[in-house]
């Protein structure tokens, strides 16, 4: 499967709240690292972060630009809420073996923000 190919199936399981799709799309070793926070490394430590994440917030990406270059796969996009970000995506043999991602964590943090209880 082509960078291209897996950036695609990488979109449609997200925005499917998939975590298991999203992990059979990283090789077994894979790193994910979002540069807001520490890298997670393995398979099943992304399958992890990404049902945590799901879980806590509704998320949705929507694709601004797509590129791919050799073993590599970028994606410009947006959210529903005005996020913006970007993520580089290393696809060997038809698998994501490194990802990285930049977004604004404040950004995030004051959009998808549990509404007070006072």
């Amino acid at each position: 499967m082509s960078p291209r190919a897996v950036l695609d199936r990488w979109i449609a399981a997200f925005n499917a709240a998939d975590p298991d799709a999203l992990a059979d799309l990283y090789h077994a070793d894979a790193t994910n690292h979002q540069v807001v926070r520490d890298p997670v490394v393995g398979r099943d430590a992304i399958r992890s972060m990404f049902a945590a994440e799901f879980a806590a917030a509704e998320m949705v990406c929507i694709p601004e630009n797509r590129f791919s270059d050799g073993e590599w796969a970028i994606l410009e996009w947006r959210d529903p809420k005005g996020m913006r970000g970007c993520g580089f995506f290393h696809v060997v043999d038809g698998r994501i073996a490194f990802q990285r991602g930049y977004w604004d964590r404040l950004s995030a943090e004051s959009l998808y923000a549990s509404p007070s209880s006072d």
